[in-house]
């Protein structure tokens, strides 16, 4: 039976267009994402691995020896089992530091782009075999199927159709996405078409060709051979080779990397294909003995590595024979897409961007994309080449074993990355060009017929294809053991040790906290256009303040700090973690360290520990309690208390602090003291600063209201913490102060109250009769003299009723009285009604008073008694101004304080008088026409207020008086508010 190259050509073109449609359908978004992201595509997809070795090599590999051919399956099942302690911590590392590679892998590790790169050759070199593996495979089965088709035209077709593919859905770098859904669906579907096809023809042997159970029982019985054939001798070591190349296969080959970390959508999507895939393997097994004896029994001529082909054949089914032809493509495909899709991305981090930084490209994404492409291409072209050349002359096993051996090599440097912190780049660099000469001039020359250097030696031992295993163990050996040697006797550097205790299982990073050059994210923008161009250093910027939900401007320290990592993560992704670190590293760096070092990063370490609080057990879970403990003290602690670096960034804002400023934690943390508001920022900067461990009785204005508080720093250095900075409390002694103060007051009013009323009894009472008398004298006579007389006796009682009146005014002010019945008060209305009262007298009539206050500033006080005020200070300056003249009331904010200044055009004051104006009965009005009590009420009220006078004289103008006056402004309660920006950092 035999098919035309046209028919074949059309089916195998049908079954990629359908892969396409898939992978497009997927990609715009038309599937579900919940059946997109199942965990059972998840693991379907992982079964690229199985690749050609599931349709034709395992039934080669079972016809030589036995039940070995299952070690290929049940090295990587094993790997998936202990997923838990082998592949979570390299999930949880990758997606950590956007590692997409075994190659960014190493290099993040080991802090060499050297060993990026030798892993990207030495996986390039490995893997030319295995995809000369999958062409060899369709090129000879679509040569049975088609005699008469030229072998090197099917090779050609089927590469140029692969790297199509890989182009279209593989090459784009979407950075809103994480994974190539529409890729791993049509992976996902390839594995289960060639599962279904093996499960079919097993189906289609056991009952058409042995008739059942039984009949393959009774075959089995009669015919030796086969039984023979299918055994497993335990000494030999060619299963246990490829045991342990399938084991390390789960974390060394690039297309399982790719597809068990870089495409994996959740942890626990990993955690059911970890018993998923060995069960997937289990079922591709199955068919294998079955397929080797319907081949047997049937006389097939094909040769047992494509027994899969000729059964199907020789049963005369077309149907079947082009179904096991497909799954063969499908297979081969699949991992021909996914292998060379990821060695592009290791090739172009690793090899390209090392040499050519695209630093004046107009679209890096452009670029990358098209390089990439392009990469794909040269890869898939050389891997012909190699078919062409060598390839093609092997059989499918020994390509299968030079490729796994290779990729073996990295085995140790992989399981250094997790378990051996003390293995560094130069014993790894080492171990590796021993194990990959050792690998070369063992396997890969005598193998591919180039040359048998141990021949030529006289070695007792040459290689051959029944010991090719020891080599492989001796070649691991000496890889191993220069590895372990060298990194030894060699010291690791800093940058080695820091990252061999992020990538450690349970590994808590400790990062110092140092000051960027940069001091805004729009300076990183700007920074990082010079290797990117402004428009992708902006975008990249934009995604990681996106990704940390920060502001779209940052200013504060921790936060451009994380910044900074998102950035150097995001862009590890984009161009491969060596590139990524030293532009991060040379265009934002950090501030040159003063006093010989710094503190470590209290607020990351705290978030870390916050995230690893479930994972703490034993001792480590309970110190973490004890820390939890001690934290939630302070930040329970009745008394406002912070902390602060010895850099002026804030640690620690316990919850008293954040109800006495009304500034939350989440948004000072990690901010220096410059990012709080004015008038915090100047007193604990001030007082953080200063050489005084103690401040008493500071006052601040608050919301309209003063405040008193106490202040107390102690140094957090010592001996057990070297590190320096300072704690401060802050005690609010607003209620102590006054309470203290309406003691005095009703001290005053106690003492001054008995001086009234003594003055009004002792004076009241016989100025009453005396202008009682002066009222009856003019009543009684008509003599001019005597009524002159008399009404001057009657003008003297009245100014000393005045003077009785003023003085028990007086007596009756002091400081809070009123404290408790405060209301917004409008200064301009207060102005208003003064200048209505004093229109009402006959004095003044010529005077302009005008009123600027604004309508908005408010005080918090008694509006009558602030009437009071500004009628005392507007009669004084209607006094002191000339006929015609002008008294201007003007009034603005400053901050948390409400200045209105009260400015005639009057003589003046004289300097020497200043001092004096506020005391009580001083006056420099003409004798009988002032009290001298005018100003010392308006001090007094004022005071009350908590504000204070200042009297300037001249004025600014040069001549008159100003009377400013600052009174604690309004401000509604809103509660505890965020602070809306963040420049002051």
């Amino acid at each position: 039976m035999s098919f035309s190259a046209a028919g074949l050509l059309f089916a195998s073109l049908f079954y990629l267009v359908i892969l396409f449609g898939i992978a497009w359908i997927t990609e715009r978004g038309v599937l579900p994402r919940h059946w997109v992201r199942h965990p059972l595509v998840y693991t379907l997809s992982l079964g690229v691995y199985a690749g050609i070795w599931a349709v034709y090599a395992a039934v080669g590999v079972a016809a030589e020896t036995g039940y070995g051919f299952l070690a290929y399956y049940l090295g990587i099942s094993g790997a998936f089992l202990l997923a838990p302690v082998l592949l979570n911590p390299v999930l949880r590392i990758g997606r950590a530091y956007q590692l997409t590679s075994l190659a960014d892998l190493f290099a993040y590790r080991y802090r060499s782009q050297w060993a990026g790169t030798l892993v990207t050759l030495c996986s390039g070199v490995a893997i030319l075999a295995l995809l000369s593996m999958q062409i060899q495979a369709v090129t000879t089965s679509a040569s049975i199927l088609a005699p008469d088709t030229s072998p090197n035209v099917i090779s050609v077709m089927f590469s140029l159709t692969v790297v199509l593919f890989a182009m279209l859905f593989g090459a784009r770098r979407d950075q809103t996405s994480e994974n190539h859904q529409g890729l791993v669906l049509a992976i996902a579907f390839d594995s289960l078409v060639k599962l279904v096809a093996l499960l079919v023809l097993g189906g289609v042997i056991l009952f058409s060709v042995f008739g059942g159970m039984d009949g393959l029982d009774a075959w089995l019985l009669s015919n030796s051979s086969p039984a023979t054939t299918m055994t497993l001798n335990v000494d030999d070591g060619s299963w246990r080779a490829l045991m342990l190349m399938s084991f390390a296969a789960a974390l060394v080959l690039p297309h399982m990397y790719h597809m068990t970390f870089s495409e994996n959508p959740s942890p626990k999507a990993l955690a059911k294909a970890s018993w998923g895939l060995p069960l997937y393997l289990l079922l591709l097994g199955l068919p294998v003995p079955l397929i080797l004896w319907g081949g047997q029994e049937l006389a097939v001529t094909t040769g047992s590595s494509f027994y899969t082909i000729g059964t199907a054949q020789a049963l005369g089914s077309r149907g079947l024979t082009l179904f096991m032809f497909i799954a063969g493509l499908s297979a081969a495909s699949g991992l021909m897409i996914v292998s060379t899709l990821a060695l592009a991305g290791m090739v172009l981090n690793h090899v390209v961007l090392p040499l050519k930084t695209p630093r004046e490209q107009g679209d890096i994404y452009s670029w990358l994309q098209w390089i990439k492409r392009l990469l794909i291409a040269v890869i898939i072209f050389l891997a012909l080449l190699f078919h062409e050349t060598l390839g093609k002359n092997l059989d499918l096993s020994i390509l299968g074993i030079i490729s796994l051996s290779g990729m073996l090599q990295l085995l140790p440097g992989a399981l250094g990355v997790i378990y051996w912190p003390e293995g560094n780049r130069r014993g790894l660099i080492a171990g590796l060009l021993v194990g990959l000469t050792i690998w070369t001039a063992t396997l890969v020359l005598p193998f591919s017929h180039t040359a048998n250097l141990l021949a030529v030696l006289g070695a007792p031992i040459i290689p051959d294809y029944s010991n090719w295993h020891i080599f492989v163990f001796v070649s691991l050996t000496a890889n191993v053991t220069v590895f372990a040697l060298i990194s030894m006797l060699s010291t690791s550097t800093g940058e080695e040790a820091s990252a061999a205790q992020a990538c450690s299982m349970g590994a808590l990073s400790r990062p110092q906290r140092r000051e960027l050059l940069a001091t805004s994210s729009m300076e990183f923008a700007k920074q990082l256009a010079e290797p990117l161009g402004f428009g992708v250093a902006k975008r990249e910027v934009e995604r990681a303040l996106a990704q940390l939900k920060l502001p779209n401007v940052e200013y504060r320290p921790y936060q451009l700090r994380r910044l900074r990592d998102q950035v150097e993560i995001n862009l590890s992704g984009l161009l491969g973690p060596s590139v990524a670190r030293d532009m991060v590293k040379r265009y934002l760096g950090f501030k040159p360290m003063t006093r010989g070092g710094t503190a470590q990063d209290i607020r990351y370490v705290e978030r870390a520990l916050g995230e690893y609080q479930n994972r703490l057990t034993g001792l480590a879970g309970e110190l973490d309690n004890l820390r939890r403990h001690y934290r939630q003290t302070l930040q329970n602690l009745p008394i406002p208390a912070c902390s602060v670096g010895e850099d002026g960034e804030i640690l620690m804002w316990n919850n008293a602090m954040e109800s006495l400023t009304g500034i939350t934690a989440d948004d000072v943390v990690g901010a220096r003291l410059l990012a709080l508001p004015e008038h915090w920022h100047l007193l604990l900067d001030d007082f953080n600063s200063g050489e005084e461990l103690h401040r008493y009785k500071h006052r601040l204005d608050l919301r309209g209201k003063p405040h008193w508080l106490n202040l107390h720093k102690a140094a957090l250095s010592g001996p057990d913490h070297p590190e320096g900075g300072s704690i401060i409390l802050v005690e609010d002694q607003t209620e102590t102060r006054l309470l203290e103060d309406e003691l005095m007051h009703s001290e005053r009013l106690a003492s001054v109250g008995r001086l009234a009323a003594g003055v009004a009894h002792e004076i009241g009472n016989p100025v009453t009769g005396i202008s009682s008398l002066a009222q009856n004298l003019k009543l009684e006579t008509d003599n001019p003299d005597i009524l002159d007389t008399a009404e001057q006796i009657q003008q003297q009682t009245r100014r000393i009723s005045t003077i009785l009146q003023s003085l028990m005014n007086f007596a009756r002010t002091g400081n809070h009285a009123q404290a408790n019945h405060y209301e917004p008060v409008t200064i301009r209305r207060c102005v208003d009604e003064s200048i209505n009262l004093l229109s009402l007298s006959d004095k003044g009539l010529r005077i302009h008073f005008i009123n600027d206050c604004p309508a908005n500033l408010q005080v918090l006080g008694d509006e009558q008694r602030l009437v009071q005020v500004f009628v005392n200070l507007l009669a004084n300056a209607r006094d002191a101004s000339p006929d015609g003249g002008t008294i201007r009331v003007s009034g603005n904010g400053d901050g948390y304080s409400a200045i209105i200044e009260v400015i005639d055009e009057g003589s003046g004051i004289p300097q020497d008088q200043l001092d004096h104006i506020f005391e009580p009965f001083y006056t420099t009005k003409a004798p009988n026409k002032g009290t001298g009590l005018g100003l010392s009420l308006v001090y007094s009220i004022v005071e009350e207020h908590y504000g204070n006078v200042q009297v300037e004289s001249p004025a600014a103008s040069g001549k008159g008086t100003c009377v400013r006056l600052r009174l604690p402004a309004f401000e509604p309660e809103t509660g505890i508010t965020p602070i809306s920006q963040n420049e002051r950092s």
